[in-house]
Order: structure tokens, then C-alpha cells, then sequence
């Protein structure tokens, strides 16, 4: 039951507030899991220095992979300990970062209006760049939560990583403010580059696997499903259901306690096996 209620609260912490809600404190760090870590600095071309963490493959054959972890608009990389480890465990090495702003990377004004900033973009971009540079052998790619899918977005049309998963897509940020102003009469803006970005999906050659709950009302299953039954000639799209909410995807696809998201692990080995 301990163990439930913990996974409870990190699954709780990534779970959108639909604008910017950055936390400074890490309530959780890679020690709470007994995961072995070790601490970067990535400097971005305009200087700012993102806090990161690396966590290498704890079981398992290694599978010669990166995974660079975008996360969503609320707290912290700590809040995504369960899905690094989730991934550690058969045998992925993690890249976990905050953005400018968030964490201990470097200040950065937030306007908590504002779904998210080009800024945030960069930052990704120069950890993908980071991570190719010191994993060079490897396959090196994007897994994206909620907010953090739209900068994976944006950098999977121009970088190429070597794939891309996202669990709460969000297919149209102009649609997703409309339909927030709509149920919660809450203002919540957009950077001007946000205009171009359904212009961005046809760009993305790599393999995308997209994560979405039955009962998301934020981001649709049938925006996933529209976007994978959209894919062109050579464009590998996938989708991976599960029973639950916007976030909700860990606890959904578990099939026994104490190894949380074993079946989402599983899901993703298919998905970089094919």
C-alpha cells in the first residue's frame, strides 16, 4: 500500500496544469528509487545550463539506446523517477532534464499564463545534441509527456532523432487553449511560433509511438489515433491505449505491484525492436 501511495503522488505530479507550474525543490531524486545516477550541466547555445541526470541500465541486456525524457509544464524532472527507472529496467540508459526555469536549471521568467516557450525547445534540442555527442554509437531519441510532446515535436522535424514517444500528445496547442478556456474559462496563451506548428508532423521521419488514456479529456485518444492514421508512405506511426486519464499511463499499464509500468516497458521494447 506504501508503495502505491507513493507512485500515486509522482504519477499526480505529471499530471498538466494547462500553464506553466514550475517547481524549484525536488521532492524525489534518483536516491528515493536506490537508482545509481550521475549529475549534469548542459549548456544551451544561449547559455542557459539545464540541470540533468543521467541513469544508466540497471537490467537487463543493454540496449545501446538513449532516451531523452521532455517533461510537462508542472514540477520537475523528479516527478518522472518511476518512468526512468520503468525504462532503466530493461536495460535503456534515461536523460532526465529540466527546462530553464524549472529545477535547479538556470532562472528564467515565467509567465504561468503561458502554455510553454520556445525557449523550452532549445533546451531539448541541445540535450538530444548532448546526448548524441557523448553516446555517439547509440540510437538516441525523444520520449515527451504532455506539454513536453510539443517540444518534442518541434525538434523531431528538425534534429531527426531516431524516434519519438509521446504520452499525452498534444496534436493542435491552439485547440487544446481553446477547449481550456471553454471547460475552465482560464486564459492560457501561446508563443507566436505555435502557429506553425501543425506544419511540423509531416516533417518527422522517425518511428513515433503515441501513449493515450480512453478517458483523456485534455489531450484525445482521437487525436493520437487521427495522427497515426494520417502517417504517409515510410512513416511509421504506432499507438499504445490504456484504461485511464490524462497521465495515467504507469499505473494503467502495470500488471503487478512493485513493478510499475511492466507492461508500458514491454510496449516500448516492441516498439525500438521493429
Amino acid at each position: 500500500m506504501k508503495h502505491c501511495l507513493i507512485i500515486l503522488l509522482f504519477c499526480l505530479g505529471t499530471l498538466p496544469g494547462w500553464a506553466l507550474r514550475p517547481s524549484r525543490d525536488y521532492a524525489y531524486t534518483p536516491d528515493s528509487l536506490s537508482l545509481p545516477y550521475r549529475t549534469v550541466t548542459i549548456e544551451t547555445p544561449d547559455h542557459a545550463r539545464l540541470h540533468s541526470w543521467i541513469i544508466e541500465p540497471q537490467q537487463g541486456p543493454n540496449q545501446h539506446t538513449t532516451i531523452v525524457v521532455a517533461e510537462g509544464d508542472a514540477g520537475n524532472m523528479g516527478q518522472l523517477l518511476f518512468h526512468a527507472r520503468m525504462l532503466a529496467n530493461v536495460g535503456y540508459r534515461v536523460l532526465l532534464f529540466d527546462y530553464r526555469g524549472f529545477g535547479h536549471s538556470s532562472d528564467f521568467a515565467i509567465d504561468q499564463q503561458r502554455l510553454y516557450y520556445p525557449e523550452f525547445t532549445t533546451d531539448l534540442r541541445a540535450v538530444l545534441r548532448y546526448a548524441r555527442q557523448q553516446f555517439p554509437k547509440e540510437r538516441t531519441g525523444i520520449f515527451g509527456f504532455s506539454m513536453g510532446t510539443l517540444m518534442a515535436t518541434h525538434v523531431a522535424a528538425t534534429d531527426k532523432p531516431d524516434f519519438l514517444i509521446g504520452e499525452g500528445y498534444v496534436a493542435d496547442p491552439a485547440a487544446l487553449v481553446a477547449a481550456i478556456k471553454q471547460a475552465k474559462n482560464k486564459t492560457v496563451t501561446l508563443p507566436a511560433e505555435a502557429a506553425a506548428y501543425p506544419q511540423l508532423l509531416p516533417k518527422i521521419k522517425c518511428p513515433m509511438l503515441l501513449v493515450a488514456g480512453t478517458q483523456d479529456v485534455n489531450t484525445p485518444l482521437a487525436d493520437s489515433t487521427r495522427i497515426v492514421q494520417a502517417a504517409r508512405r515510410r512513416q511509421r506511426r504506432e499507438l499504445l491505449t490504456f484504461e485511464g486519464a490524462h497521465g495515467g499511463g504507469l499505473m494503467a499499464l502495470t500488471s503487478k505491484p512493485g513493478d510499475y509500468g511492466d507492461l508500458y516497458a514491454a510496449a516500448v521494447q516492441r516498439f525500438l525492436r521493429r
